[in-house]
């Protein structure tokens, strides 16, 4: 028996390694794409058709039903939130502010939220929902 012993470049290259290692990427990407990054605070978000992701943010205040205020996990009141805005972003790069008001609070809690954002120099809100199909 003869072997043929050259040492040709191999002519065909098989897929099938690099494939397995392309699907398991997809598959590590698309599970941890599903983590969002949320406060301690429960709030059943209100629905919205057309919502947008939103890009995680340090400076989220959360509202919930019964009128209290979180300044990420911290209680805070409307008097208050200005100053630790303030106080916890001091160069304020990041002008959004993302308010996560829960769908049975009341709109004018979330009006003097905005207020007193405005007073720091925020400039930009945005109130997170959760996508619904209708």
């Amino acid at each position: 028996m003869k072997f043929d012993m050259s040492n040709k470049p191999l002519n065909i290259f098989s897929f099938s390694s690099l494939t397995d290692i392309v699907m398991l990427l997809l598959i590590f990407f698309l599970l941890t794409s599903q983590f969002v990054i949320q406060t301690g605070v429960k709030i059943k978000l209100p629905g919205a058709k057309n919502n947008e992701q939103v890009a995680p943010s340090r400076t989220i205040v959360s509202i919930t039903d019964d009128r209290r205020i979180y300044l990420g996990n911290e209680e805070t009141t409307v008097e208050a939130l200005a100053g630790k805005i303030s106080q916890l972003f001091p160069d304020l790069t990041e002008k959004n502010l993302i308010i996560r008001a829960d769908k049975d609070a009341n709109i004018d809690i979330v009006i003097k939220v905005i207020d007193a954002a405005k007073g720091v120099g925020i400039s930009k809100f945005t109130i997170e929902t959760e996508k619904k199909t209708f």
